[in-house]
């Protein structure tokens, strides 16, 4: 089975770099500096799981260096999905599988919308990684799960083999990958939001009481527009959403924090951004997350260069 990871940052980087230490045929598909330092020096992982370097990888801009592939694992930042999207016709062959592990819940409708008649499969993970530096993925933490819709595909069934083999790197298959995808928005949008506009890790954020009340804010208008959008989230979601925060590290953020503190653009038009679209939709009053996402939205396209 050969693999191609599109979008070589901290989850397309950290899994394909998984995959291929379990054995697994992987091209990324990169760019900048982040794919010269591959090319020249390899890929280095260090991680909570255990370092890896990869001292010879396959990877290029351009998906025709790369050719068909059986499975294309599409990691790019929303704010590229468009672009990332329209170039993947070089990498489809006749039963190529795209497995998106994007955050929001858009990306398999503008993935089906940019390669008409391609199998596009929605997929979730909670890993939590960054590019340190080029070349470098740091993998902090987060389950390590790869949450994918249950399919009895032959390319589905040799991924979670290789993924049985892989370190730090789980599959699951579920039967409802819309409520999987739900759940992970929701919980994102509030951990994103909260963890940047505060400008703190997870920690202080839950000892202090109104920062509390905050994100707990956050959490509960995205619960509501989950129903009215016809998604309602299963019975003691706030709950798990609790409990899992607070299992992280007190420095724990979220990637857009981490983007937002590097001058980097951020996905906030598609998670608090997106919040308060449906709010609009939907007649729900969304005051937490249409202030993340106005305040946010000043530096949404990075530090000016």
């Amino acid at each position: 089975m050969r693999i191609a990871v599109v979008g070589a940052g901290g989850i397309g980087g950290y899994v394909g770099a998984r995959l291929i230490q379990a054995g697994g045929d992987v091209s990324f598909i990169a760019r900048g500096a982040h794919l010269e330092a591959m090319l020249r020096g390899g890929l280095r992982i260090r991680s909570i799981a255990g370092d890896l370097f990869l001292s010879d990888v396959s990877a290029s801009a351009e998906p025709a260096d790369i050719g068909p592939v059986d499975l294309v694992i599409f990691t790019v930042k929303l704010y590229d999905t468009e672009k990332a999207a329209a170039s993947l016709g070089p990498l489809m062959g006749g039963k190529t599988l795209i497995l998106t592990l994007q955050n929001g819940i858009d990306s398999v409708e503008t993935l089906r919308r940019h390669v008409p008649g391609a199998t596009v499969a929605g997929g979730a993970t909670y890993i939590s990684g960054f590019i340190g530096q080029p070349g470098e993925i740091v993998h902090v933490g987060g389950l390590p799960h790869v949450l994918v819709s249950e399919d009895p595909a032959a390319v589905v069934q040799e991924l979670e083999a290789l993924c049985r083999l892989a370190i730090g790197l789980e599959l699951h298959l579920v039967t409802d990958i819309d409520s999987v995808l739900w759940e992970k928005f929701v919980t994102l949008a509030a951990f994103s939001g909260g963890t940047s506009l505060m400008r703190s890790g997870i920690g202080p954020i839950l000892e202090d009481a109104e920062a509390k009340i905050f994100i707990e804010q956050l959490r509960d208008e995205g619960i509501a527009l989950a129903a009215a959008a016809g998604h309602p989230l299963s019975e003691g979601f706030a709950d798990r959403v609790m409990a899992r925060w607070a299992a992280l590290p007190a420095s724990g953020k979220s990637s857009m924090a981490n983007d937002l503190e590097r001058g980097k653009p951020l996905e906030v038009e598609w998670l608090s951004g997106r919040m308060h679209r449906l709010g609009l939709q939907c007649g729900i009053a969304t005051p937490g997350h249409t202030s993340v996402y106005r305040a946010l939205h000043l530096h949404a396209t990075g530090a000016p260069r």
